[in-house]
């Protein structure tokens, strides 16, 4: 039902001419989407109060809640067409009332902690888009039809707007600026394996993820009513720098079942390093900061190792941002490993020297669709220098994509070996003693296939020439980057 709501939603929208993307489908259908989930919840919590005997204040003032302006009822349950604003009378009310009344939530709220600061927070950056009322009318009736009284109906509705999110990753843009496929992210946690009572970070949200994943894999164990209120308060947190991301973020984990996620609208690099006290620190950090971006000089100047690619500032970010035994496992480009610019050698050695960095996932071309770009993931604990790194390269027989995108079970060997890791034609372990001091070059070269003669198919000889071809666009990037600075 959810999936066949939200087709027709996006067929309504096409035909207005105030969205003209998915970004836009997935912006507007949020706010709506939101402001129906709200009212349910406020119901489920009324009626939990009453069961125990307790008064609940209701959060909207009667006006503005979902069953009066956006769908009245008659006695029948049918819409009552007589009450229910159309045309312009509701792009008036949503534009000039709804919208100022629930920003106004932002500045009234007693804490920043709340659903109520948080509504004030969405409906301070959103803007309809939506122009025509008779669109809008017919996008509320299809939202009213949703219900999300039991488990199954929210994890469904959950799992429908992740979908949605992947369609904004791959809708001609990055697509990991919005998107981090879930396999990947599930596969990640299960590493770092994180604990009721850590402090999970993630300083480039996006769309929350790693914090939603993390979430669910808390939320999985047997969890007493003190620790489910740590997991809501007091375990993930999060910053996202730009505007729709955050707002789909924050969506994306309140739909999970995080009332009031702890995710800031600000740009984590502004921060400057030498501020970052303990209090500030985190047990964890999960993150896929954006392939490519660049920063202003004047926020480079925040890093004692200066650069304009915003993932090594990032990198440098979550060094400072973890404490002494912190672990993390973070997202970069495999350029990264390798490039001879002083930037990223003097990050390298700055990692290697002051965290273990015991782990390297090197992803197949095509992990992130659209990106263009090859990653890896590096696993690392801070406050201990690197001994050993096990690297490990998935062993995926096909070309990877839209159609064939990463699943659980392309990355089950990786985590069957991340204990014992052991050394296959697969993985192998490299000593810190091995690796040139001069480049610290980390490049994923396994060393027991140097003298071996391999007999390839022509879909994997293909597959090759398709990978070798995305990193020397990478790498051509990136040296036609450090020409411009």
């Amino acid at each position: 039902m959810f999936e066949r709501i939200f087709k027709n939603v996006d067929e309504v929208l096409r035909k207005d001419s105030g969205c003209g993307s998915e970004l836009d489908y997935i912006e507007q259908t949020s706010w709506i989407l939101f402001l129906k989930y709200l009212e349910d919840l406020e119901k489920d919590k009324q009626s939990s109060a009453e069961l125990s005997g307790k008064s609940y204040n209701q959060i909207l003032k009667h006006e503005f809640t979902w069953s009066i302006w956006a769908c009245p009822k008659l006695e029948d349950g049918k819409l009552d067409h007589h009450k229910a604003l159309n045309g312009d009378d509701l792009i008036n009310f949503v534009n000039q009332e709804l919208f100022p009344y629930l920003a106004g939530f932002k500045s009234s709220a007693e804490e920043s902690d709340t659903i109520e600061y948080k509504i004030g927070e969405i409906f301070s950056e959103l803007k309809n888009r939506i122009h025509s009322g008779y669109n809008l009318r017919e996008v509320l009736d299809l939202i009213d039809s949703l219900k999300f009284s039991s488990s199954e109906e929210k994890h469904e509705m959950s799992h429908l707007y992740e979908s949605k999110i992947k369609n904004m990753g791959n809708a001609g843009r990055n697509g990991g600026e919005y998107y981090t496929p879930r396999p990947l992210i599930t596969s990640i946690i299960k590493v770092i394996n994180p604990k009721i009572g850590d402090k999970i970070y993630d300083p480039a949200a996006g769309s929350a993820g790693f914090l939603v994943e993390a979430y669910e894999f808390l939320k999985s164990q047997n969890l007493s009513s003190s620790d489910a209120q740590i997991l809501q308060k007091s375990t993930l947190f999060g910053k996202e720098k730009k505007g729709l991301a955050y707002i789909i973020g924050i969506m994306n984990m309140i739909f999970h079942g995080v009332e009031a996620p702890n995710i800031i609208h600000t740009n984590s690099l502004a921060e400057n390093l030498r501020n970052i006290q303990e209090k500030d620190r985190y047990d964890i950090v999960l993150a896929n900061p954006p392939f490519g971006g660049k920063e202003r000089a004047e926020v480079q100047q925040n890093f004692p190792i200066k650069s304009s690619e915003t993932a090594y500032l990032f990198l440098q970010h979550f060094i400072k941002i973890l404490k002494i035994g912190g672990s993390a496992g973070v997202v970069i480009k495999s350029t990264f490993l390798s490039n001879p610019d002083n930037a990223s050698v003097a990050l390298r050695k700055e990692l290697l020297e002051s965290c273990n960095l015991h782990t390297i996932l090197d992803m197949p071309g095509g992990t992130f669709i659209g990106a263009g770009v090859k990653t890896v993931v590096l696993f690392f604990k801070k406050g201990e220098p690197t001994k050993n790194i096990w690297y490990f390269k998935p062993d995926i027989q096909r070309n990877m994509g839209k159609t064939n995108p990463l699943n659980e079970k392309d990355l089950a060997p990786f985590l069957d070996s991340f204990i014992l890791k052991p050394n296959t034609k697969n993985s192998w372990t490299i000593p810190i003693n091995k690796i040139d001091t001069d480049t610290w070059d980390l490049s994923v070269k396994n060393p027991t296939l140097n003298d071996e003669i391999e007999n390839k198919s022509p879909m994997e000889i293909l597959t090759d020439i398709k990978t070798l071809d995305i990193n020397a666009a990478s790498i051509l990037k990136d040296i036609d980057n450090l020409l411009k600075n």
